[in-house]
This record gives structure tokens, sequence and C-alpha cells, in this order.
């Protein structure tokens, strides 16, 4: 999965793919073999080298997306942008009165569905919960809107770009 990660507005490029129980990642010119745990909700160790690096995530992001994150004294925001995703809107930002999509972003499981088809949701309302690379993501809606659609059941394997909702 290629993004882009934006630390004190500062871009970085970052590739990351799993192979087995090894997590492979580039950040820029810099290339990580690692294996990763979350031993806890928000708390990830990151063996590398016989080396074993902890961080903490806040659980709760901030309206942009970016999440905190600490690693020994050094806290830390950090903003993924998957550039995939901001292709083919307008403004990168904004769904307008269509349809929104929300997509898996890797192959994963769907662990909870947080809504009912017909719910009322609002921007950044969870709506479902995907498990990949051993870590949950709750998914949330891109926009204001109805929820119209739930295609996926608890318990179902999905992958990369396939559609999970729809919101209108």
């Amino acid at each position: 999965m290629k993004l882009q990660a934006v630390i004190a507005e500062e871009k970085h490029d970052a590739e990351i793919r799993r192979e087995g129980e090894k997590v492979f990642a580039r950040v820029d010119d810099r290339e990580y073999e690692l294996e990763v745990s979350e031993p806890e909700a928000g708390v990830y160790l990151f063996k590398n080298n016989g080396k074993i690096t902890e961080a903490f995530v806040s659980p709760k992001g901030t309206p942009d997306g970016a999440v905190q994150v600490q690693i020994k004294d050094n806290a830390f925001e950090i903003r993924l942008i998957d550039p995939k995703k901001l292709r083919g809107s307008a403004s990168g930002k904004d769904h307008g009165d269509g349809a929104a999509e929300i997509r898996a972003a890797m192959h994963g499981k769907v662990m909870r569905i947080l809504l009912e088809e017909g719910s009322e949701v609002e921007k950044g309302d969870g709506v479902l919960v995907v498990e990949a690379m051993k870590m949950q993501n709750e998914l949330k809606a891109p926009k204001a809107g109805t929820l119209k659609q739930i295609k996926v059941v608890e318990g179902s394997t999905v992958a990369a770009g396939d559609v999970l909702a729809v919101i209108e």
C-alpha cells in the first residue's frame, strides 16, 4: 500500500506490505523489515533487528484524519494520505451531493458493522471496523448523509478497493 505521511507539515512517501508475520516498510529512501504486534489497544511494538520500540497511538484522530503518536518522550501528529482516494474528486475533500463510497484501504476482515442501513450519519461517524495487518481500523463516514447500503457482513474478507458501504 502506497501512502503519504505528513509529519510536522513535511510529506514523506511511505509504502507498507505484509508477508506472513513480517511487515516491510519503506519511508522515503529508508527500508525496514519489522515484526509488529498490538498487545493492547493503541499500543504497538515494533521489532527491528532485535530492537523493540513501543509506540502509543491515540484512539481518536483529528478532523483531518491525523493521529497523535508517542514514542518514548517524543510526541507528534501523523496524517496518512492515500493518493488513490484523492483521484476523481474535484477538491479531494468534498463529495458534494453525490454518493460517497467507503472502501477498504487494504486486504482485511470486517470485524464489526456499527450502523444499520438507513441510519443518518455525520461526517466522521464510525460506520464499520476492518482488521488489517492485525490492527483494527474504524472506517468513518466521509460526508454527512444517509447510510444507503452496506455491502458486507461481519466476518467477511475484503480486498483493497472493495466498496464496503455507500452514503448519500
